[in-house]
């Protein structure tokens, strides 16, 4: 019996229960739907709120998932730059970022171009435009050549590694990814969800580069889905929900890849990680529709750039406790105009003072909802 499904004599014809797999994938279709009609029937900067609290999301945990941490101001201001929104003052960006930036929109933008090797090479190196990963150089732009060693997925303290996957051997690369790359450009025949699903597992399994592979494995997957639903604009992140339950997707990859080409199990575990990324749009949703409702409770007030800059921040959920001195500090003002914005704010309802007062006040935001509770 064959260690890994690519070493199978029939690799890669993967099937599935079709019939297993209906119901979900018609309940994934209809709440796609749903979702996507509903942020339509939603006026064009809710829309664009929508969209970029989302890809800054994704941005930030397909990323995560590899167990690196970006910034999420400089991921937020690279995003917004790029889709034309003004957030105001624009964070400084790291050329990685900006990288990790370019593949994700490039995918999720140009959704309906063909995915060809020189536009993966495109995606790498960007991933790494320095040539190295960590302090380990890289063959980047270009598929492996396994120069240091087997490519494997390995865990465990050195010494007592445990290899959960061994990709298939370098010089087979270029052959698997041509076949790969004919069957998601040419076959019209299965459903896009589903083919997202399978378009990850099979690159994944074919793991064509030095790193990144993970990373770029889900901006395929979120190009199919971009496909099936024929839109650029993003509401839900797959990326974050697989980061939210990583332990199972890792160990659902293991076994898929150890098993046979009936992958029935790994489409019902990727149709219900979808479902419950439509769930977590929910939240993030509540969030940008409380923002809209809070601009337009105060909409006969008259607020300065530097409070509505502020403001936005506290709406973005501002980390920490809002005084004066991080009001100047963020605000590039003195004390004494810090102090006088944020009595107008408090004056008008807008701000209130927390509890204790003296040199360190803080300030928190007094949002349409709690002034509803108030009132009751």
């Amino acid at each position: 019996m064959s260690l890994y499904i690519y070493e199978l004599d029939n690799w890669p014809e993967f099937y599935w229960n079709r019939e297993a797999l209906a119901n979900k994938l018609a309940d994934v279709r209809h709440r796609q739907g749903r979702l996507i009609g509903r942020m339509e029937a939603m006026g064009f900067p809710l829309r664009q709120e929508a969209v970029l609290q989302t890809l800054t999301m994704d941005v930030l945990e397909t990323s995560e998932i590899e167990g690196e941490i970006l910034n999420r101001e400089q991921v937020r201001s690279s995003i917004a730059r790029r889709l034309g929104i003004d957030i105001g003052s624009a964070a400084d960006i790291d050329r990685h970022i900006e990288g990790v930036v370019d593949m994700t929109l490039d995918a999720t933008r140009n959704f309906n171009a063909p995915i060809t090797a020189e536009r993966l090479f495109g995606w790498h190196a960007s991933l790494f435009p320095t040539g190295y990963s960590g302090i380990s150089r890289i063959r980047v732009g270009n598929w492996r050549d396994d120069a240091h060693g087997k490519m494997q997925v390995v865990s465990g303290p050195m010494g007592r590694e445990r290899i959960h996957f061994e990709a298939p051997a370098a010089p087979l690369v270029d052959r698997e990814m041509t076949i790969f790359l004919e069957w998601f450009n040419g076959d019209n025949s299965i459903d896009p969800v589903l083919k997202s699903a399978l378009a990850h597992l099979w690159f994944v399994t074919i793991h064509p580069f030095d790193d990144g592979n993970g990373r770029i494995a889900r901006a395929i997957a979120d190009l199919a889905l971009a496909r099936s639903e024929q839109t650029s604009q993003r509401f839900y992140s797959m990326s974050a929900q697989i980061y939210a339950e990583r332990k199972t997707y890792y160990d659902n990859l293991e076994v898929t890849q150890k098993a046979t080409l009936d992958i029935t199990y790994w489409m019902e575990w990727f149709l219900d990680c979808l479902g419950r990324a439509f769930d977590g749009t929910q939240k993030s949703l509540a969030s940008v529709l409380g923002k809209a409702r809070f601009w337009e409770t105060h909409a006969n007030l008259h607020f300065n750039d530097r409070q509505r800059m502020l403001l936005g921040k506290l709406l973005d959920g501002f980390e920490g406790k809002l005084t004066s001195s991080k009001w100047a500090k963020i605000s590039k003002c003195s004390q004494d105009t810090a102090l006088r914005d944020i009595t107008e704010l408090v004056d008008s309802g807008v701000l209130s003072r927390a509890q204790g007062g003296g040199r360190g006040t803080s300030y928190y935001l007094i949002s349409p909802s709690t002034e509803a509770a108030e009132q009751h």
